[in-house]
């Protein structure tokens, strides 16, 4: 690390933020292991992931405790899951079933 004025930087010591940890919201002196995560390849329409980071964007301001988008979306993503898993009583279900009825 810079200790005077004319000491020139020293590029490779160690970061004093570790991105990975950063982005999964894991401390490193925990000794808890990060979850396995991917980044997911799907596109989403321009309304709602405008809704979505207006949403999240809400709730930041609003003083909620949602830790970044990615947590948000797999809390959400979570929850929609677990409403299908319901069956007939999904509300998720009921909705793509009005939208595409069975032939």
């Amino acid at each position: 690390m810079k200790k005077h004025k004319s000491d020139k930087p020293d590029f490779f010591e160690t970061p004093p933020i570790d991105p990975v940890l950063a982005a999964t919201g894991r401390k490193k002196e925990t000794g808890v292991p990060a979850p396995a995560k991917r980044k997911a390849g799907f596109y989403l329409s321009v309304d709602l992931l405008d809704r979505f980071n207006r949403k999240f964007h809400e709730l930041k301001l609003g003083g909620s405790p949602v830790e970044n988008k990615s947590a948000m979306l797999e809390k959400m993503l979570s929850f929609a899951l677990d409403d299908m898993d319901r069956g007939g009583n999904s509300a998720i279900m009921q909705r793509l079933v009005s939208v595409h009825p069975p032939q």
